[in-house]
């Protein structure tokens, strides 16, 4: 078997054939050309008349153990009717890349199990470098369609960096996975994502969830007003968990009794807790508070009687439930309860909602948790196109197997 033949089975690319073999200090060179005659547009990908040649480059290809592989070539460039003048295309990798598409591969590959140090070590490149490997696969990569035949999606923001750097996400609940990302969390950010969707799109939507945010939604409303919002359950339920929290500090500012103010400084992690999950020494100090501060409790018991409103599968019962509790807290006597309710009773509809469809944004959060490990192996990013090259990578439905026998 010739060397030239070896070296070709070896690379493991079509479409090319390995013209010379020299071996460097920098490694092994193989000299090669596309197997194609006529050269075609790198944009395109239509033939095109030679316009000049380039002098040769060097493509880094996938390491033989501790010995490096280059691809050598002297791209042509070419006259396209439609694109104009392009550097020809070569069937190893992508116009304007340093890289072969195995080895672009790999590095997606790894950035996909492990933090982007360690990606350089492994593969001797660049920290910057990676991300830009990362970008190119996820526009390689990633599907195409992925707006189309979207019923139920999911939108919420995720902080990146500190200084309110956030990115907003929308999430296709069916296929469970990220479909769209940019960076800001305010309504004109959300408007790019509804004119990538487009009107026609647009109409096919039948359910949002989200959280109450004011900017995402108007521009829902307005874009898709006969979708229908539905409100996530652990947003409502924390505007309660957060009441109760504000209720405990007000009291323990207000308390003179010190040992009332040690009762109530020690409760916080149980009054968050539901009923059912409470420990034998929990139930004793919420007895205990229950005797020595009876509108206190009443908070601890405002925020339970939420949870089981909306724990309610029949919608007609849940909507009489919900206004006995709205006029309950209304009535409190508890300022941070009386505005809870306030901003419930505003968005009472798609707080019901929930009811009958049973949609949240779980899967969203689960998935913020995926793009926080993301953020934290990569101790942070520092511009927001970084991170969603990640989170697409990671999180959009790209499956990625190591180009490796």
């Amino acid at each position: 078997m010739r060397i030239t033949t070896l070296v070709r089975k070896l690379l493991a690319v079509t479409q090319l054939f390995v013209t010379g073999v020299q071996i460097g200090p920098s490694g092994l060179i193989a000299r090669v050309r596309p197997r194609w005659r006529k050269p075609r547009c790198s944009q395109c990908g239509r033939q095109a008349p030679c316009y000049d040649h380039r002098p040769a480059r060097l493509w880094r290809h996938l390491s033989l153990g501790k010995m490096r592989i280059w691809l050598r070539y002297g791209p042509r460039r070419v006259r396209c009717p439609a694109c104009g003048v392009k550097v020809e295309k070569v069937p190893w990798a992508e116009p304007g890349s340093g890289f072969t598409l195995a080895f672009e591969e790999l590095c997606a590959y790894l950035a996909q199990i492990t933090d982007q140090t360690s990606v350089t070590r492994l593969l001797g490149i660049d920290w910057r470098t990676v991300g830009v490997i990362v970008r190119r696969v996820v526009e390689r990569r990633l599907d195409p369609d992925r707006l189309e035949g979207v019923r139920n999606i999911g939108i919420d923001e995720f902080s990146y960096r500190k200084r309110h750097r956030y990115l907003t996400v929308v999430v296709d609940h069916d296929r469970k996975r990220v479909i769209w990302a940019g960076p800001g969390r305010s309504g004109k950010t959300l408007e790019g994502f509804f004119v990538e969707l487009g009107p026609e799109r647009s109409q096919q939507l039948e359910n949002v969830t989200m959280d109450m945010s004011a900017g995402y939604l108007a521009v829902v409303r307005e874009r898709v007003p006969e979708v229908e919002i539905v409100f996530d359950r652990f947003h409502v339920q924390r505007l309660a968990s957060d009441a109760v929290d504000k209720v405990r500090r007000d009291l323990v500012r207000e308390a003179g009794d010190a040992e009332l103010v040690k009762t109530i400084k020690g409760s916080r992690w149980p009054l968050l807790k539901k009923k059912r999950n409470l420990t034998d020494d929990q139930q004793l100090q919420l007895s205990e508070i229950e005797k020595q501060h009876k509108p206190f409790y009443r908070a601890y018991l405002l925020k339970e009687s939420l949870a089981e409103v909306l724990e309610n599968r029949r919608a007609s019962q849940a909507r009489e439930d919900l206004e006995q509790w709205l006029s309950w807290a209304s009535r409190s006597r508890l300022k941070p309860f009386v505005k809870a309710a306030r901003t419930i009773r505003k968005h009472k509809e798609g707080v019901l909602a929930y009811i009958g469809l049973r949609l949240t944004n779980g899967l969203l959060e689960g998935l913020n948790n995926k793009i926080r490990v993301i953020a934290r192996r990569a101790y942070g990013f520092h511009s927001p196109e970084a991170l969603m090259g990640m989170v697409f990578l990671c999180c959009g439905g790209i499956t990625l197997a190591p180009p490796l026998p």
